[in-house]
């Protein structure tokens, strides 16, 4: 019986291990493909080349990629702080202050979650023209500031929340406002961990709406700077997949540094 358990056991082990492998190999590739040359990553090559300080001197020489990197960061960061704070504001209004209208509120925010972007993309568009906010970062990061995802997120973590401190917090004299920022906050750190990821990832990936609203090279993020290396007559992919690199850095590093935080979060829990 023992022999089947440990048989059973080392399988398991083997099947993870090969995931593993075949989940890590992508990251290995691109860094791999970093270190070579053009030719050698077309023709497959998964070694370590000799080829990173020419990619480095074409990539400095060819592409701003240090603008394209403070332009990513800061409107990430900003768009990420304005999420969560608006979103967490009305996840926890949304659960503490329950009734029916806001229930049928929440309802009419979930289902705005199947309309695609593609279909608000020209209003958008067409409004942001108006108010002068092209090419802007505030143009950038406002569609993103309130999402129905962010907001329910927010809610259902709340529910697990103790609203016996909220009360006793009242009786002591403190807003509405002071329990969010000196009560909410903290015993919920874990959810804004988790939201701020996600947003953060989604905000640094975006790609449609940057494409749109951004409109000079001074205004280049990363996402765009990147496809605009493949439109070229002939793609260095030495050079590309060293951008690609730069560009996966700040979510991985994000990710793993707040990766327990982050577990805790999705699942919902509340310390």
């Amino acid at each position: 019986m023992k022999s089947k358990d440990s048989a059973l056991l080392s399988l398991e082990y083997t099947f993870l291990i090969i995931v593993c492998l075949f989940s890590i190999f992508p990251f290995y590739w691109m860094l791999v493909a970093a270190t070579n040359e053009s030719v050698d990553v077309i023709r497959g090559k998964i070694t370590l080349g000799t080829y990173l300080i020419e990619n480095i001197k074409t990539m400095h020489a060819t592409v701003r990629v240090g603008r394209a990197f403070w332009n990513s960061l800061r409107v990430t960061v900003i768009g990420t702080l304005l999420s969560i704070f608006v979103c967490s504001l009305a996840g926890y209004g949304f659960q503490i202050y329950r009734d029916k209208q806001k229930d049928i509120l929440m309802n009419i925010l979930l289902l705005s979650m199947m309309i695609p972007f593609a279909a608000i993309m020209v209003p958008l568009f067409r409004m942001f023209s108006k108010m002068h906010l092209l090419n802007s970062t505030f143009g950038f990061v406002l569609p993103s500031i309130s999402t129905a995802f962010l907001i329910f997120f927010f809610r259902q973590n709340s529910v697990s929340f103790p609203l016996e401190t909220i009360q006793a917090a009242r009786v002591d004299g403190l807003n509405e406002f002071s329990i969010y920022l000196r009560i909410y906050i903290p015993i919920m750190a874990p959810t804004f961990t988790a939201a701020a990821i996600v947003t953060f990832m989604n905000i640094w990936n975006s790609y449609m709406w940057p494409l749109i609203v951004m409109q000079s090279q001074e205004m280049q993020t990363m996402p765009l700077l990147v496809t605009g290396l493949t439109a070229t007559y002939v793609t260095n992919y030495g050079l590309l997949m060293l951008c690609v690199t730069i560009m996966t850095l700040p979510p991985v590093v994000l990710f793993f540094t707040q990766q327990r935080r982050f577990i805790e979060g999705v699942v919902g829990s509340v310390k």
